[in-house]
């Protein structure tokens, strides 16, 4: 019934923010109301963080919602939506937080709402655990535009934790229903780009992360670019790698941090990458995760991934609480993987 409280247990799966996220994404497009309970069990620091309590308000002021328990470090919170109002937002973490973060949590119910919305967040856009702005404008937006909506981003200033400081915005305009489309197959690889971001910080840091990357995929030194940021509030490191094809466009990223030489930070990407191009598939761990909201509310569709991370299974099971579908993902070969999505008959 769709006014009966879902009851969520925030320490299930990975027990992280994730089904905070989804939870209040589903809830809007939904109607239905949820109370959680053991928020981010499964971190160092449970409950609510300042980016979680920032997704939870958003996520209260698009749908006019009652909430309970929104303060930084609750464990449990309940919220029930109203109305889901497009128009202008302007949301500020107040930190680094991530604000890709947020925008993936009040995103889906704005891609079918009944106008226009433009949103405008400021706090952290290249955060270690989150998808950097780079990856939602480049790799997530272009699947979610085949799917009906236009969403367009515009990064206005960068901002890398820990200053945070960063601002882009997002257009959007929508569609009644998402369109069901599918993703079996990659195509041929019509370019490779690797950037290494410094901001703040001596070149040569680029440079010695650039080099691994050369080395390690076997890519020409003119695929590789080195971008001194000039408008950052703070230090930052960021390399990429980007692999074009014909009918996707996947990212993988790594994070300087104070404590990891240049040349260790695209080790983990790297890796990464090499899977990816390996299984020769269209979308890659983190992008299925994302799709996989996207996809259900479509009501089916299907894509071809490697194998899904438990990010992905606990995000699976939380979609299930609140949309009327079923996920049946196969595994066809080795690192290949189908995920089907398949509206449930009453």
């Amino acid at each position: 019934m769709k006014n009966e409280m879902i009851k969520i247990d925030g320490s299930y799966g990975e027990g992280g923010g994730q089904i905070v996220r989804s939870s209040l994404a589903l809830s809007l497009v939904t109607g239905r109301p949820f109370e959680i309970d053991n928020i981010r069990a499964g971190r160092k620091k449970p409950g609510l963080m300042r980016q979680h309590l920032t997704a939870v308000n958003a996520a209260a002021e698009v749908g006019c919602a009652k909430v309970t328990g929104n303060t930084i470090g609750s464990r449990k919170i309940t919220f029930e939506p109203q109305t889901v109002n497009a128009g202008k937002y302007h949301f500020t973490i107040g930190s680094a937080g991530s604000t890709t973060l947020v925008l993936q949590t009040i995103l889906p119910p704005l891609l079918v709402a009944d106008k226009y919305t433009k949103i405008t967040l400021e706090g952290g856009t290249h955060n270690p655990y989150a998808p950097p702005f780079d990856y939602l404008d480049k790799c997530f937006a272009p699947v979610i535009n085949r799917m009906g909506p236009s969403v367009k981003m515009n990064l206005k200033r960068p901002g890398f934790y820990p200053a945070g400081g960063g601002r882009f915005t997002v257009e959007i305009q929508p569609v009644e229903k998402l369109d069901r489309i599918e993703l079996i197959e990659r195509g041929d690889i019509t370019a490779r780009r690797a950037k290494a971001y410094v901001a703040n910080l001596p070149e040569q840091i680029g440079h010695r992360e650039l080099k691994v990357i050369k080395q390690r995929l076997n890519w020409d030194k003119n695929w590789l670019e080195l971008v001194e940021v000039k408008d950052s509030i703070g230090p930052g490191n960021l390399v990429t790698a980007e692999v074009r094809s014909e009918n996707v466009t996947e990212m993988f990223t790594g994070f300087g941090m104070r404590s990891v030489p240049a040349d260790k930070v695209p080790v983990p990407l790297v890796k990464e990458a090499r899977e990816y191009l390996a299984a020769g598939v269209p979308v890659g761990r983190h992008l299925a995760d994302q799709l996989l909201i996207p996809f259900a509310m479509a009501g089916g569709g299907r894509f071809r991934t490697v194998p899904l991370t438990m990010h992905s299974l606990t995000n699976i099971e939380t979609i299930k609480k609140f949309l009327d579908v079923d996920f049946e993902v196969e595994k066809l070969d080795k690192d290949l993987y189908e995920v089907r999505v398949i509206r449930n008959k009453k």
